[in-house]
């Protein structure tokens, strides 16, 4: 089968560094990496196992808004804020 392609300039330079390395055609180097590739995206994967995160009480806020981050700060650190 006869197309044209379009490549991006790295992809473009990785085939080009391995048709060096080695020692052959364009042609057969595209076809060998599409081949690796789809083989791989044609896989099945396993499925995840899943991940959950406990949850934790931290009691209420000891601010009345946390909008004000300069004030939140300031609370944190020390400060005497107004």
């Amino acid at each position: 089968m006869r197309t044209t392609l379009s490549l991006d300039d790295d992809v473009a330079a990785m085939l080009d560094r391995l048709r060096r390395r080695q020692k052959s055609s364009l042609k057969q180097v595209v076809n060998d990496a599409l081949r690796q590739g789809l083989s791989q995206q044609l896989q099945k994967r396993a499925p995840r196992k899943s991940f959950a995160t406990r949850t934790v009480d931290l009691g209420r806020c000891r601010l009345p808004s946390l909008d004000n981050v300069a004030e939140v700060l300031a609370v944190a650190e020390g400060e005497s804020f107004k």
